[in-house]
């Protein structure tokens, strides 16, 4: 799936059976519930999945445990726009670097 596809697919009822947890969780995101966003953040324990937890919790306004999520993401922490950063996001899950 790409991000054009991606987006599309946030007007469905439920997010595609084939995204990664990372990427449900920022498809929840999207359709504003958090609480399941996290969970799925959390189902996936790995560079990807503390990634989107970083964001979520910087969304949520907790910027000591975002910036634990940063670190363990390998990622620097994020300061900008949140709708930027989950731009961000999405693209680098989905369009990764070759």
């Amino acid at each position: 799936m790409d991000t054009k596809g991606f987006k599309e697919s946030l007007n469905l009822e439920v997010p595609p059976e084939s995204l990664s947890d990372a990427l449900k969780a920022l498809w929840y995101d999207a359709n504003d519930d958090w609480h399941t966003a996290h969970s799925h953040a959390q189902a996936q324990d790995d560079m990807a999945g503390a990634w989107v937890h970083a964001y979520l919790h910087r969304k949520e306004g907790d910027q000591s445990n975002a910036a634990y999520w940063y670190r363990r993401a390998g990622k620097p922490a994020a300061s900008g726009d949140l709708a930027d950063e989950w731009e961000q996001i999405v693209n680098g899950l989905l369009e990764p670097a070759a």
